[in-house]
């Protein structure tokens, strides 16, 4: 599915006549317990319309030939196996939270794709590095053995960074009080588990033709962006499209929520090309 803007800019204009720039596949966009709920008897976890089942939030990104990951939670697994993944270029990490790491085992395969086995590049902040070396203790431990997951890290910042010839530009946002790295590529970025960004940090997502938001539920909470303040933030933006991920069964069903034009819920699956 392609994206529609809802205005016509330069960039999107270019990116028509000669050829997708950027690919971006939502490989999940559920929140922390995914939808169906484990025990849920809502309407949405009944729900029989598949864009209503969430896996945990995660997406991939084509650009220039690299293929970057943003997050590994615990259904990185099927998400690969379901868009036919088989080569990463490298993972870039938003924090430590478990339904964003908790899934990085499975990186293995990517690393024994290859004869002999790569490393897996991994970008992440200083403390959610620290985080992974305290869940995988066993890949960084002296006493390794075959099949272990490998790991490169590389701790960022808040200056740009290239992977793979590709620039990224990190935006600081806060969860809570968690700062939670979101990421810009282009003309694109991509926020999860954020309540509040500093003005700095949104001068930084201003001329997007894309925007990704997390936007948990339509009621307020406190350490996510409700329907309301996404809209915000989008409307104070201004991107040619939005859409919104990290979403709870307390949404709504998919095919019930009423946005404004030019946002639309994300669903797993959704591919957007640029």
């Amino acid at each position: 599915m392609q994206a529609g803007p809802v205005r016509q800019t330069a960039y999107a204009t270019f990116a028509r006549q000669t050829r997708t720039i950027v690919q971006l596949t939502f490989l999940g966009t559920g929140t922390s317990q995914g939808i169906p709920v484990i025990g849920c008897r809502c309407v949405v976890c009944q729900s029989r319309d598949p864009r209503d089942h969430r896996t945990r939030s995660a997406v991939l990104l084509e650009h220039k030939g690299a293929r970057l990951l943003i997050d590994a939670g615990p259904d990185l697994r099927q998400q690969m196996l379901r868009e036919g993944v088989g080569e990463l270029g490298a993972v870039l990490l938003t924090h430590e939270h478990m339904d964003h790491i908790s899934g990085m085992d499975d990186l293995r395969a990517f690393s024994f794709a290859h004869d002999p086995p790569r490393a897996v590049p991994v970008y992440a902040d200083e403390r959610t590095l620290g985080a992974v070396q305290r869940v995988y203790a066993y890949a960084f431990s002296n006493h390794t053995y075959p099949g272990l997951p490998q790991f490169n890290l590389h701790t960022i910042g808040d200056r740009p960074f290239r992977v793979d010839g590709v620039e990224v530009v990190p935006v600081e946002v806060m969860h809570h009080n968690l700062p939670v790295k979101a990421f810009r590529i282009g003309k694109l970025a991509y926020i999860t588990d954020a309540k509040f960004i500093a003005p700095n940090e949104r001068d930084k997502l201003r001329g997007l033709d894309v925007l990704v938001v997390n936007a948990l539920r339509m009621k307020p909470h406190y350490s996510h962006f409700n329907v309301a303040e996404a809209l915000a933030l989008v409307e104070e933006l201004a991107p040619a499209q939005a859409y919104f991920t990290h979403i709870s069964h307390l949404m709504g069903r998919h095919g019930e929520v009423q946005l404004p034009a030019g946002v639309a819920l994300a669903y797993d699956g959704l591919k957007v090309d640029l």
